[in-house]
């Protein structure tokens, strides 16, 4: 053995030294990011009362002043640190009715802050207080414009009785750890560099600065890289949604998401998704299911929960880990709600008039019955398909209401026999709390009709994660219905896009059975269910992830002294964020995972539709522009997650269309010339129409050429020389209908073949074209039309332009 490999190893086995970073990791903060303390600042402040709503100007100004200083410090000392009352000197008073005199105050304000939202981190201080028992040399060094004395107070007030070795703050010093602070640690306290350890988050100042003075480092941070990037994008979007609510201000549930996926074990990324996103969601919720069944209890009240199944059958899951045996799992449906409560043929004809396609068989399946009338009806349909709106309209005078008065009969006899078997004590039950996903109360409100012709006086009160607010005025006058995402938490328009994408989150929180199309006894009958084997258990994975999250949640809460869900109001804005961050911005990782998922229709089919198609976005910008794309109606289901399949960017702007900030005049197209397009017909003839290039936000060039099926055009000439010489073909695209207006918007897009594409006098790489002569031109075949107008739409982005 050498003497190098013997010190070595004596080293490794007697550590002199262990020092503790403070910030974000001894301690931790209950708010989203360090900049938490300067809003809640403000709000603990007069600043709050005299110019209430601005806690963003605030805090940036609080930000600005920080900057100023440690620049002016550096310019004057050669050094950047500063203390906290140097910050203050160079804050805006006048602005926020200040005077300077008010220094001091802000100064302890803002530490009120501090003591307020630090938390020792139980992690941390177990290591750290097992060193102290070792014997070893223990304590903090931390780059902080708090000084020793303010540092010590806050570690003590975290952890009274907490002692230590040494303390240093960066401000004393006038150095920072990535200068000359450890070196100077290390000198005063008589220490071997070797022999010593450093523990903190900051990769540059703790990690980098301790190896540079040959401390061996223990890197803790906050968050992994994936976990960070989502933090960002969530904190974007609460800013978005959630116009004047504190944005760094959560009652911790950030700091709990971290410190749950810090501690988990690692395992799959399905898995991680629902620890980290989806389980912090579901465990609110879940708070909030809780708060609702408080509500509504009261003397003479008996209450039962019941979760409706297949979408609550996670949040189920959830209250049975969190609260034991104390709900039941209801599986009801809305067509089964609906035809149970009709008395009249209306209830059918919604729901019908809500399918898009369906046949004989189908309608079977739904109805149980196929009278001789609806039979002929569906033989006389082209191919035996009829839209749902077709069938509802026709309805009446195809079936006689008796025959509709039976079915639901005994369908109503059926269900209130499943009823009084998943719900113990049903008829005693005073009050009855439905959860569920949500969205307008449709399965409540047929249970009300229910309920009503058999005359059971028992209450409903939903409880949703999401919901239409404007579709509860009809809610009976006994009964209530409310959202943990509500219009109160984000406008209308932003939960109508939820709502058009929310068909993935209904897949990973449903059971792994067929929906439920009848009862037998106590028994549930179910359709066939034709989602893969594989997508049941990706959803599992990701449930188990959830599940994780929400049995370590509550004791990880109390061992850090958080309460995230004491302000419901605040839990439902984060949430909010969370999913909405997860179904508009997802990340590639979240994209490759989930963009293969499919959506069952259960309505007595077994079709699947796909959940994301970035082809699909693609040729609907290009034939009707951007606003129009963020509108296509499903499939697929996903429609953000096909505009994040495009680009991240895209994502966004889908994001900001759906919150209304998507101004028309800046993303969609506007004219920008006319160019001449060679129109040639089959006999030889030729003719030039003028059309016109559009120009959109995105920095493409738009062109509509509609051709009648009269002209007889086989052929379209596009000359891309005279006006976009070099660029990027997105695509062709073919709409087809009666009139031009109704074949302009028509959704049903047809892409055009690239290789029957000619491109006559143009070098083509991929989607990159130049113009190799001054009549280089791309050549359109047009195919056969099957209606009177066709409309060819070609999408370009210029890399340089055609016009002089």
């Amino acid at each position: 053995m050498t003497i190098a490999t013997a010190d070595a190893q004596r080293r490794a086995q007697t550590v002199s030294a262990w020092s503790f970073d403070v910030f974000d990791t001894f301690l931790l903060r209950a708010c989203t990011t360090p900049d938490g303390v300067f809003e809640r600042t403000y709000e603990l402040s007069g600043i709050s009362r005299t110019c209430p709503n601005i806690s963003a100007n605030f805090v940036q100004h609080r930000i600005q002043a920080e900057a100023r200083a440690r620049r002016t410090a550096k310019e004057k000392r050669g050094g950047s640190e500063v203390h906290i009352g140097e910050i203050y000197s160079f804050f805006p008073f006048r602005l926020f009715g200040l005077a300077r005199s008010d220094l001091n105050d802000l100064v302890e304000t803002e530490f009120a802050a501090e003591l307020e939202l630090c938390r020792a981190n139980p992690d941390m201080l177990r290591q750290y207080l097992d060193m102290k028992r070792d014997g070893h040399c223990v304590g903090f060094i931390s780059d902080t414009y708090w000084d020793s004395g303010r540092l010590a107070r806050l570690l003590q007030a975290c952890r009274p009785g907490l002692t230590w070795d040494f303390l240093y703050a960066s401000c004393d010093h006038g150095s920072s750890k990535s200068e000359a602070l450890f070196a100077k640690y290390l000198s005063e306290q008589g220490i071997d560099a070797g022999a010593s350890f450093h523990v903190g988050d900051n990769e540059t100042a703790d990690i980098k600065g301790a190896k540079r003075h040959g401390i061996r480092p223990r890197y803790y941070p906050q968050a992994t890289a994936q976990l960070a990037s989502k933090f960002q994008r969530e904190t974007t979007l609460f800013e978005l949604l959630c116009t004047g609510a504190p944005s760094r201000l959560d009652h911790g549930a950030r700091t709990l998401r971290r410190m749950v996926a810090a501690r988990g074990a690692e395992k799959s990324l399905p898995f991680h998704l629902g620890l980290t996103v989806l389980g912090p969601v579901m465990t609110a919720y879940d708070a909030f299911v809780a708060r609702r069944c408080e509500d509504v209890s009261g003397p003479g009240r008996q209450v039962a929960l019941g979760f409706l199944g297949r979408d609550g059958f996670l949040s189920h899951r959830v209250w049975q880990d969190l609260h034991g045996m104390t709900s039941a799992y209801l599986e009801i449906n809305r067509r089964v709600s609906l035809i149970a409560s009709a008395d009249t043929m209306q209830p059918i004809v919604d729901l019908l008039g809500k399918i898009f396609k369906i046949d004989g068989p189908t309608f079977g399946d739904i109805m149980k019955i196929m009278p001789p009338k609806v039979a002929a009806f569906f033989a006389d349909c082209p191919g035996g398909i009829a839209s749902g709106e077709e069938l509802a309209e026709a309805l009446p005078g195809l079936m006689d209401p008796p025959e509709i008065v039976a079915l639901a009969a005994g369908l109503r006899a059926r269900l209130l026999a499943y009823l009084r078997s998943a719900i113990p004590g049903f008829d005693e039950c005073t009050d009855l709390v439905l959860a569920d996903l949500g969205y307008s109360g449709s399965v409540q409100k047929a249970l009300r009709r229910v309920f009503d012709i058999e005359g059971i006086n028992i209450r409903l009160h939903g409880a949703y994660l999401i919901s239409l607010d404007d579709a509860f005025d009809d809610i009976a006058d006994q009964d209530s219905a409310e959202g943990f995402i509500s219009d109160l938490v984000v406008t209308p328009h932003v939960k109508r896009m939820l709502i058009r994408n929310v068909a993935l989150l209904e897949q990973i929180c449903c059971s792994a059975d067929g929906s439920v199309c009848d009862y037998h006894g106590a028994e549930v009958l179910r359709e066939i269910n034709p989602r893969p084997a594989d997508q049941i258990a990706l959803a599992a994975e990701i449930q188990a992830g959830v599940l994780a999250f929400a049995e370590s949640a509550e004791d990880v809460a109390l061992d850090v002294c958080l309460d995230p869900y004491a302000d419901p109001a605040v839990a439902a804005r984060w949430c909010a964020a969370t999913l909405t961050r997860l179904l508009l911005l997802p990340d590639h990782d979240e994209l490759t995972l989930l963009g293969g998922l499919k959506h069952d229709v259960n309505l007595g089919t077994h079709a699947l539709a796909p959940m994301i198609d970035g082809d699909f976005i693609r040729s609907q910008i290009t034939a009707r522009g951007l606003s129009a794309a963020c509108t296509a109606l499903a499939p697929p289901m996903w429609l953000a997650g096909s505009f994040a399949q495009l680009s991240p960017s895209h994502a966004y702007f889908y994001a900001l269309f759906g919150a209304n900030r998507l101004p028309a005049d800046v993303f969609e197209e506007r004219p920008c010339g006319q160019v001449q397009v060679g129109l040639f017909r089959g006999n030889g003839d030729a003719t030039l129409e003028t059309v016109t290039v559009h120009h959109n936000g995105l920095g493409e060039l738009r062109l509509r050429i509609p051709l009648s099926r009269s002209m007889a055009v086989t052929m379209i000439a596009l000359p891309l020389a005279r006006f976009a010489p070099d660029g990027l073909l997105h695509g062709v695209t073919v709409q087809q209908d009666d009139d031009v207006r109704d074949a302009a918007e028509s959704q049903d897009v047809t892409d055009l073949a690239e290789d029957s594409l000619i491109f006559a006098g143009l070098q083509r790489t991929g989607s990159h074209y130049r113009t190799e002569t001054e009549d280089g031109c791309l050549l359109i075949p047009v195919a056969p039309m099957t209606q009177d107008i066709a409309v060819y739409s070609v999408a370009i982005t210029p890399l340089r332009s055609g016009r002089k």
